[in-house]
């Protein structure tokens, strides 16, 4: 993953004090600078399950789904159903028709410096998912949530498959905590829909 642009890279280490509440404000802050309020939002969820440092975004949609606020969402990438460089074209196609207006935050791992490994950064742009390791895939996003799992370098597919799941899970965790507590709020508690969306309502193999 890396942005495609973004006025301010947000940095959050999730160790920090009231780092979830930062999060969730930082989050609020977004969706208001870019026209969210009263807007669906879309959380498109990317990764593949198949790769430990790559499943951050399943585990994520996975647990939105799975949530009391699921509801307040509209989701694509879960653990069963993910988004991946296979179907990712498919799928922003999809959103453009099923959900025009939508405001669409993507949510993807990524590779950083030693410093910021365990990271969580927020910004308002587009991602180019698969950019870190050399794929040319398509943007996407009004605002992006990445989360560092590994440092970047050599051999960055390797870097991902050799990520320790504790990791993954302890920023799937941090992430789809925030999210539920910005949920929580007015600005994106935005509508009620009557069911989830995912990526199950296409028909993709991987």
């Amino acid at each position: 993953m890396r942005p495609k642009s973004s006025d301010t890279v947000y940095y959050i280490n999730p160790k920090g004090m009231r780092a979830v509440n930062r999060f969730c404000g930082t989050l609020q802050k977004l969706v208001k600078e870019t026209g969210g309020s009263g807007r669906p939002i879309v959380f498109v969820c990317i990764g593949s399950d198949r790769v430990t440092g790559d499943s951050l975004g399943p585990l994520i949609g996975y647990k939105l789904n799975k949530s009391p606020f699921a509801s307040r969402f509209i989701i694509y990438g879960t653990l069963e159903y993910p988004v991946h460089a296979l179907n990712l074209d498919e799928t922003i196609g999809h959103i453009k028709s099923t959900h025009p207006g939508a405001l669409v935050i993507a949510i993807d791992a990524s590779l950083g410096s030693p410093g910021h490994l365990g990271y969580v950064t927020l910004g308002k742009g587009s991602l180019r998912p698969g950019a870190g390791v050399d794929k040319d895939l398509a943007e996407i996003g009004d605002i992006f949530i990445t989360g560092i799992v590994n440092v970047s370098g050599s051999m960055e597919q390797l870097l991902l498959q050799t990520t320790r799941l504790s990791v993954v899970m302890q920023m799937a965790d941090f992430i789809s905590s925030g999210i539920l507590a910005a949920a929580k709020k007015p600005l994106l508690a935005t509508a009620i829909y009557d069911e989830v969306w995912g990526i199950q309502d296409l028909h993709f193999s991987e």
